[in-house]
């Protein structure tokens, strides 16, 4: 480990890969997840030192405004991961599979997750379920793809689940849940997400596991945490999870910039002086600062 940067020494970044991520169960730091959708966001997440840029599905709520995840295709994702893979030195690059493009079956599971490493220049990729989808799991592993899996809230079933809900209130759910992260450790995941469950269940998964375990929702006993970076920077309005925490409010900063941007140009303050090119003439006869 380089410390919160990963910088080694020179200053050369290195890439979080696979096997780092799945050490960090045993050898730490906890891992401290992110989305992001663009260039510009992915560039400040990497610089910041996230280990893991995640490009989810979420892109349809966060980006396109839509309802929920459920619309998003497989080209969605690509398009917006490869934005993103242009800014990443250090970050592992994780992209979520889109509903219905690996439920089908293993083969279909398969295509969608090549597509998505090969177009979408994904490192690894991330699906919903559990024991149902296991088989799948294992046959991607096994031609050479890496799976972050994903139990308890499971936003492609909004509809199924009544909403958004926490899951694993009861021991019998709470059982389920268990069951599944260890269905995706023996299929071959090398991590999972835990999203929207009781704490307590969240450290029960978390000792039954022997990957990494990154939460939502789910408390602190997990070997990591994952936050919607527009919830962190406190760019989103209007209801938030309660596990989301703003860690800035940025929407009001950019709010507040743009009205003044659009207070000067009604006001015929800006562009200035300063702001402007000159001819080659006027460069003679102005300061250079405002001459460039």
């Amino acid at each position: 480990m380089y410390g919160p940067t990963n910088l080694p020494k020179g200053g050369t970044f290195r890439k979080v890969t696979v096997p780092e991520i799945r050490d960090r169960k045993t050898h730490g730091p906890s891992i401290a997840m992110v989305t992001a959708y663009d260039f510009t966001m992915a560039r400040l997440m990497d610089e910041a030192g996230a280990d893991i840029v995640l490009v989810g599905d979420s892109l349809g709520m966060v980006v396109q405004g839509l309802a929920n995840t459920l619309p998003v295709t497989v080209d969605e994702v690509c398009y917006h991961g490869r934005a993103v893979s242009r800014a990443l030195r250090r970050a592992h690059l994780v992209g979520d599979m889109p509903f219905m493009s690996f439920q089908v079956s293993p083969a279909q599971a398969i295509e969608n997750a090549g597509k998505m490493m090969k177009e979408g220049a994904f490192e690894s990729v991330k699906l919903e379920g559990g024991v149902e989808v296991a088989e799948h799991v294992a046959k991607m592993v096994a031609v050479g793809i890496p799976v972050m899996g994903h139990v308890g809230l499971a936003p492609q079933r909004v509809h199924a689940l009544g909403g958004f809900r926490v899951q694993g209130k009861t021991e019998d759910a709470a059982d389920r849940i268990v069951a599944d992260a260890i269905a995706l450790e023996q299929a071959g995941a090398y991590s999972i997400v835990l999203e929207a469950m009781p704490a307590e269940v969240a450290s029960r998964v978390t000792g039954a596991v022997s990957i990494p375990t990154i939460g939502i929702g789910a408390g602190r006993g997990c070997d990591g945490q994952v936050l919607v970076s527009t919830d962190l920077l406190g760019l989103t309005q209007g209801h938030a999870p309660k596990f989301v925490k703003r860690f800035a409010e940025l929407g009001e900063a950019v709010i507040a910039a743009t009205r003044a941007y659009v207070d000067e140009v009604r006001a015929g303050t800006f562009p200035a002086r300063e702001h402007e090119y000159a001819t080659s003439a006027e460069r003679a006869t102005v300061p250079p600062a405002i001459a460039r």
